[in-house]
C-alpha cells in the first residue's frame, strides 16, 4: 500500500486523529517551543535536552497514550538523556514558562477559530467574556522522601485560568506552588490582560477592592458575587425591586467602595436575587456587584449571566474525564504545573477539534452536544498505529499553511464525521437523599454486593 493510500485510509477511517496531530503540530511545534523557552525562562537553560522534547513527552502521559514519564520516555529508541536527567528538568520548569505555553498556544489557535467560526450564539453579543476560577491539584502519591512520614495528603499546587466561554478557550493561567496560597493573591497579575470590551466574572472569593479597581482601570466590565465582608461598599441608593429572572425575584440598588487612598470611589451597581429554591447551604439571597450599564444590561439580565458562570466548573470536570491532567506520581509542584499546563493545551486543541465537527455539521443537532470523552476516546484508538504508519516527514506541509488553509482543511476532514457516535447521552437526574451522620465503624464496615443482591445481609 502507498503512503498516500495510507493517509487517504486515515482521512476516511480516522479522520478525528488526523484533526487532532494537526492541532498539536499547530500548538506544540518543536520550533516554537524551543523558541517560547529561551524567551521565557527564568533560571532553567538548555543543554542536550530540549524544553519542546519535555513537552512531548509529558504530552503522551497526559493524552493517555503513555501510563507515566518513566513509559513515554523509555518508549523512545533514542532518547539524548537519562531518565533521572530527565525527571530534574520536569520538577525544575518555571511555572512562568507554563503560563507563557498557555497563553501562546490560545493565541495560535485564535486565527483559526476566527476563520473557522465556534458554532456558539454568543453570551453577550459585543463583549468578550473571561471567566476565572481556581482548580487544585489533588493529593498526590507520597514518593517525596520529605512527605513519606507525614500522614495528611500532600497537595503540590493549584493554579487559576482564565475560561473564554464562547470560544471554549482557555487564554490564560496562573500557577502556584503553593496550595495553601489563597487565590485572591495571585489573580492580579491576570488582569494585566483585561482591556474594554470585556466581561470578567469571579466568584465571591474575588470579591475585593483590588480586583474590582484593577478591571475599572483598564476600562473592562466586572460582575461578581459579593463577599459578606469584602469589601463591604457603602449603599447610596434604597434597594428597588425590579421584578422577576428565571430563578426568582431580582432588586437593585447603588453602592459605592471608597478606596483607603482617599481618590475617587467605585460607582457599582448590587443586584439582589431572592431564589425560589435554597441554595445547598441554606441560603435563599444572591448579591451581584457590576459596572455594567443599567441601560443596556437589566437586572434580570445581570443575575442569568452570573448563572451560566457555572460553565468553568463543566470545563474543570471534562479536563478531568477526558485527559490526564493530575497525574498523581508526579509530586513536586512544578512537575504537576507542568502536567495541569500541557492538558489545558490539550484541552484547547479538542475544543478546536470539536468547533470544526459543530461548523461542517451545524444542521444536524448531535454535533452541539459532543461528548468530550467519546471525542478522545475515538482519537487514542488510532494515534499511536497513525503516527507509526505516516512518518514525520508527511507532517511538514501542514506547518506552512495560513490560518484559512487550515481552517478549510480542518472542516474538510470533519465532513467525514458522523457527530452522532460522539454525541453525549444525558440520564435522569438521581435523587437526593440526606445521607445523614454515622458512626466511623459504620462508615467503614465492609460488605459483599453478592450477599446483598442475594438478601442475606440487610443494609
Amino acid at each position: 500500500m502507498t503512503l498516500s493510500a495510507v493517509i487517504a485510509r486515515f482521512e476516511e477511517q480516522a479522520p478525528l486523529t488526523l484533526i487532532a496531530r494537526l492541532m498539536v503540530q499547530r500548538a506544540l511545534d518543536p520550533a516554537w517551543l524551543d523558541t517560547l523557552f529561551e524567551a521565557e525562562r527564568q533560571r532553567q537553560y538548555k543543554r542536550e535536552l530540549l524544553f519542546s522534547s519535555v513537552i512531548d513527552v509529558m504530552a503522551e502521559v497526559v493524552l493517555g497514550l503513555k501510563p507515566s514519564v518513566y513509559a513515554a520516555a523509555r518508549a523512545r529508541r533514542q532518547f539524548p538523556v537519562s531518565i533521572t536527567a530527565l525527571y530534574d528538568k520536569i520538577n525544575r520548569t518555571d511555572p512562568e514558562l507554563m503560563r507563557a505555553l498557555v497563553r501562546g498556544s490560545a493565541e495560535r489557535f485564535s486565527p483559526v477559530l476566527e476563520q473557522l467560526g465556534h458554532g456558539h450564539v454568543p453570551w453577550v453579543p459585543g463583549y468578550q467574556v473571561r471567566i476565572v476560577d481556581g482548580n487544585h491539584f489533588p493529593a498526590t502519591d507520597k514518593r517525596l522522601a520529605a512527605v513519606r512520614e507525614f500522614r495528611g495528603a500532600a497537595l503540590p499546587g493549584h493554579a487559576l485560568v482564565v475560561f473564554d466561554p464562547d470560544r471554549d478557550l482557555v487564554v490564560d493561567m496562573m500557577p502556584c506552588e503553593d496550595a495553601h496560597t489563597q487565590e485572591r493573591a495571585i489573580v492580579l497579575p491576570l488582569l494585566e490582560q483585561a482591556h474594554p470590551g470585556q466581561i470578567w466574572i469571579f466568584d465571591r472569593n474575588f470579591c475585593t477592592s483590588n480586583v474590582l479597581f484593577a478591571l475599572h482601570r483598564r476600562g473592562a466590565a466586572v460582575l461578581v458575587r459579593e463577599h459578606a465582608r469584602n469589601p463591604n461598599p457603602t449603599a447610596i441608593s434604597p434597594l428597588r425591586h425590579i421584578g422577576r429572572c428565571e430563578t426568582g425575584v431580582v432588586l437593585e440598588q447603588q453602592v459605592q467602595i471608597v478606596p483607603a487612598d482617599g481618590s475617587d470611589p467605585l460607582k457599582l451597581r448590587r443586584i439582589e436575587l431572592h431564589l425560589d429554591t435554597p441554595l445547598e447551604d441554606g441560603g435563599i439571597v444572591l448579591r451581584f456587584l457590576t459596572n455594567l450599564p443599567a441601560r443596556t444590561f437589566r437586572a434580570a439580565r445581570v443575575a442569568n449571566l452570573y448563572r451560566r458562570r457555572w460553565s468553568i466548573e463543566g470545563m474543570f470536570q471534562r479536563l478531568e474525564i477526558a485527559l490526564h491532567s493530575e497525574v498523581k506520581t508526579l509530586g513536586y509542584p512544578r512537575a504537576a504545573v507542568l502536567a495541569f499546563g500541557v492538558a489545558i493545551v490539550a484541552y484547547n486543541v479538542l475544543s478546536v477539534l470539536q468547533a470544526a465537527i459543530r461548523m461542517e455539521h451545524a444542521s444536524t443537532p448531535a454535533a452541539h452536544s459532543l461528548s468530550l470523552y467519546y471525542v478522545t476516546q475515538e482519537i487514542l484508538g488510532q494515534y499511536q498505529g497513525m503516527m507509526t504508519a505516516i512518518p514525520a516527514s508527511e507532517w511538514a506541509d501542514y506547518d506552512s499553511m495560513s490560518p484559512a488553509q487550515l481552517a478549510c482543511e480542518l472542516r474538510r476532514l470533519a465532513a467525514t464525521v458522523d457527530p452522532r457516535r460522539l454525541s453525549t447521552h444525558r440520564r435522569a437526574p438521581k435523587p437526593r437523599k440526606a445521607k445523614g451522620y454515622v458512626a466511623g465503624s459504620v462508615a467503614r464496615r465492609h460488605v459483599a454486593t453478592a450477599q446483598i443482591l442475594a438478601g442475606i445481609v440487610v443494609v
